[in-house]
């Protein structure tokens, strides 16, 4: 049995869900989705104002709130809050850990999916899908260009002994896949197994929507 619960499914989502389901869950993981293509162009601007920003601007908040109660019950974490910037994020997260005394516990960042200066320097030849033009007849500023990563290197950031993930432009469900094929210990080509995780994987992401959510 494995148990994980969304803390967050978009960038400003309430936090006091997440410290409950922390709290009374029974959580092996606890999951912040926290992207969209709009917050992590807004992410990519604040990062240019200051090169230390760029992550998700509740990270400390959430941190602060949920992370006690984490360690205290040996609930590993995952999220998207890096957004633009999850190097930054990841010290700015060893800091807090340090300031709540969570001894031992080891913090990751995953990075990759930035690809705006491969973009930027490709754009003579790159086409954009749904018109065929090539990125530079295109006007106007491009402020953000990220690629969709996926499971694999959250996998091997808890296979090092992660405790807490922070990563950028992640594929939403692989931020739930992930522990699942971490513990499952389940192959990257079994394709049955990671169709039915990532089934499973969207459901609780979009939790609130399975459960009534757009209706309410």
């Amino acid at each position: 049995v494995l148990r994980i619960g969304c803390g967050a499914s978009f960038a400003t989502d309430r936090i006091d869900p997440a410290v409950e389901l922390a709290e009374r869950g029974e959580l092996h993981y606890l999951v912040f989705e926290c992207l969209a293509e709009r917050t992590i162009a807004q992410a990519q601007l604040r990062k240019l104002q200051d090169p230390k920003q760029g992550y998700n601007e509740l990270l400390e908040d959430r941190w602060y709130a949920v992370l006690p109660v984490c360690y205290r019950r040996g609930i590993k974490v995952i999220t998207s809050m890096g957004a633009a910037n999850p190097v930054s994020a990841m010290h700015r997260t060893c800091e807090i850990i340090k300031d709540l005394q969570m001894h031992s516990w080891k913090v990751a960042a995953v990075v990759g999916d930035d690809v705006l200066e491969y973009v930027m320097d490709n754009k003579e030849r790159i086409e954009i899908m749904e018109s065929g033009l090539k990125l530079s007849d295109i006007e106007g500023e491009v402020v953000s260009a990220n690629a969709y990563l996926g499971a694999e290197p959250i996998v091997e950031a808890l296979d090092r002994g992660a405790h807490i993930v922070i990563t950028g432009r992640v594929a939403d469900p692989s931020l739930f896949l992930a522990p699942m094929v971490y513990e499952f210990k389940w192959s990257l080509d079994d394709w049955d197994v990671l169709g039915k995780g990532q089934a499973a994987a969207d459901m609780i992401e979009c939790g609130g929507v399975v459960s009534g959510g757009f209706f309410a």
